[in-house]
């Protein structure tokens, strides 16, 4: 079965041709993040402006490149939650019209499911029941896979998701946008400091807090000068050390107390080196076994949809 995607949730426009929900055909994303950079953030005007121009070339390069013609697609799969409301409109509007004109049967997939999900389009294939944690710009949760149509929500941050305070520290830091990549490029120059920052424990639940350590870091600045009581490597380092022992940490005692022995990760940050490498070593003490998607579908991306949105017609 050939399920065509389609991803406007925030600044990317993607679609994807995914083929019995599992081999990806075609993946294409145009981002317009350079248009968004030199504000520090997305602005939505400028994303759903962008998508209404790419959305029907992105679809016509993903039939291209999957080598075939909507005749041959056998449904369709798009993003209606969550998002900016201006861009989830240009991709649920262009997918039910396109619905429409071709007879394809149409299927909503949320965006916070379909990235756990993207851990099934790589090899070697998870198994379920699995513990999954989300960790992007704008959400950081945990979550109970029972199977592709039942989640139930364990845990979820309070305040900033572990992406925005990337972002957040990274212009504190002068680092530029978007700040994930930019500190753990920086944090890698350091193997260890004595400088040290906490995240908020929140003992007894499973839910998050990266405000406070966000704010820690701003006073940091605050304090000291760049020099040698303030060398940015090492706030970097510090900075990232937390969150990513703070996210395993979490997601390992979900993991321990659902009695489940594997563990899927999505999200933007799930590119992230140090947590890639925190939850391995972790993970590995308790016979727990943790999936990431490859680091192009850890960003958002249509294939993650049409891949979810699959096994909602297959049953």
């Amino acid at each position: 079965m050939n399920v065509l995607g389609f991803e406007t949730s925030c600044d990317e426009t993607a679609a994807s041709v995914v083929k019995d929900g599992r081999i990806v055909l075609s993946n294409i994303v145009v981002s317009s993040l350079k248009e968004h950079r030199r504000y520090g953030g997305v602005i939505p005007e400028i994303a759903s402006r962008r998508q209404m121009e790419f959305i029907h070339p992105v679809a016509v390069k993903a039939l291209q490149e999957a080598g075939l013609t909507l005749g041959r697609i056998d449904a369709l799969a798009v993003t209606n939650r969550p998002g900016l409301i201006g861009s989830l409109l240009v991709g649920i509007s262009f997918a039910r019209s396109l619905s429409f004109a071709s007879n394809k049967p149409l299927v909503d997939v949320d965006h916070i499911k379909a990235h756990m999900y993207a851990c099934f389009l790589a090899s070697p294939q998870p198994t379920l029941p699995a513990v999954g944690l989300v960790v992007s710009g704008g959400h950081t949760s945990l979550y109970f896979i029972k199977n592709f149509k039942d989640f139930r929500i364990l845990g979820e941050t309070l305040d900033d998701a572990a992406g925005e305070a990337f972002d957040k520290v990274a212009r504190i830091l002068n680092l530029g946008y978007p700040g994930g990549p930019a500190i753990d490029r920086m944090a890698q120059k350091v193997k260890k400091t004595t400088l040290r920052f906490t995240c908020a424990d929140l003992p007894g639940t499973l839910n998050f807090s990266f405000s406070g350590i966000k704010t820690a870091v701003l006073y940091h600045r605050q304090r000291y000068k760049e020099g040698k009581d303030y060398p940015p490597e090492e706030v970097a380092y510090a900075f990232q050390e937390s969150v990513v022992a703070v996210l395993a940490a979490k997601s390992l005692e979900a993991c321990r107390k659902l009695k489940t022995k594997t563990l899927l990760v999505g999200g933007g940050v799930a590119a992230n080196s140090a947590l890639r490498r925190h939850l391995q070593e972790a993970a590995r003490e308790y016979g727990i076994e943790v999936y990431f998607p490859p680091p192009a579908l850890c960003m958002d991306n249509a294939a993650m949809i049409a891949g979810l949105g699959f096994h909602y017609f297959s049953s």
